[in-house]
């Protein structure tokens, strides 16, 4: 499967998730029923399957689990926001998502009121980037 994930080196690591390679991959990948399954799967973040032994660092294994995740039978929204939450939950603070094309200010609204005021987008043609609060890092009640 093609590399839909990208690391930049340097100190802060920021990873790229190429959703277009994503899309292009799942429409070529022969589905079985399970698969079929966990991608319609209507409760939100959950994975399922346990990711492969191999996966050793944060890029890959961020990589699998969105493998999991991410549906071409949900909009794309949809996806972005699950990709969101999986990456905070993986301690992932600040990434880009490679777009076939520009999600629109409606769509952009839909996302942010998902996770409310502290997740910070800027999109720049096909480009998103994200930057969130970590889990460990909300401020207890």
């Amino acid at each position: 499967m093609a590399n839909h994930l990208r690391a930049t080196a340097g100190q802060g690591e920021k990873l790229c998730f190429d959703y277009t390679n994503y899309l292009s991959a799942s429409c070529k990948k022969r589905w079985s029923f399970i698969d079929a399954i966990y991608g319609v799967m209507p409760i939100f973040g959950i994975v399922t399957k346990t990711p492969q032994k191999h996966v050793q660092t944060r890029q890959e294994q961020l990589k699998a689990l969105a493998l999991q995740v991410l549906s071409t039978q949900v909009n794309d929204e949809t996806n972005v926001i699950r990709l969101i939450a999986l990456a905070q939950q993986q301690g992932i603070g600040r990434f880009d998502i490679k777009l076939p094309y520009s999600l629109d200010s409606a769509q952009l609204g839909a996302i942010q009121q998902e996770f409310g005021e502290q997740l910070l987008l800027n999109q720049h043609d096909e480009r998103l980037s994200v930057v969130l609060p970590l889990l460990s890092e909300n401020p207890a009640a």
